[in-house]
Formats: C-alpha cells, sequence, structure tokens
C-alpha cells in the first residue's frame, strides 16, 4: 500500500475552496491562507511546507 501524502505542495491545484494551513518541514504550524478550488496554492517560505485544509468553504446551494 503507497503512503498518501501529508498535504498539497505549494503551487498545486487547489482541490477544494477553503482555508489552508502551512505545515512545516518539521510538522509546525504557520498561518492559514484561504485558497479558492481550482487556483494554485501559494508559495511557501520554506522549503518542503505543505498544506492542510482545515476549513472547507461553505456554500449556499450546499455543494
Amino acid at each position: 500500500m503507497t503512503k498518501k501524502p501529508s498535504g498539497l505542495k505549494p503551487g498545486e491545484t487547489v482541490p477544494q475552496s477553503g482555508l489552508y494551513q502551512q505545515i512545516g518541514p518539521r510538522g509546525g504550524k504557520g498561518p492559514e491562507v484561504t485558497s479558492v478550488k481550482g487556483e494554485p496554492l501559494p508559495p511557501a517560505p520554506v522549503k518542503g511546507t505543505t498544506y492542510k485544509l482545515v476549513d472547507p468553504a461553505r456554500h449556499k446551494s450546499g455543494h
């Protein structure tokens, strides 16, 4: 079984709109950023940083 990466890398396309938190290479938590589905994640200040969805966007239509 292949292990799934723990987060999204900077520049990857956002799969779901919402609030993403930066996770440093040693697991430290960084700032949160709001990202929109289909857009790339912003660059990170430290190599090895990933992003984790912490608060998905809620849509009026329920989709």
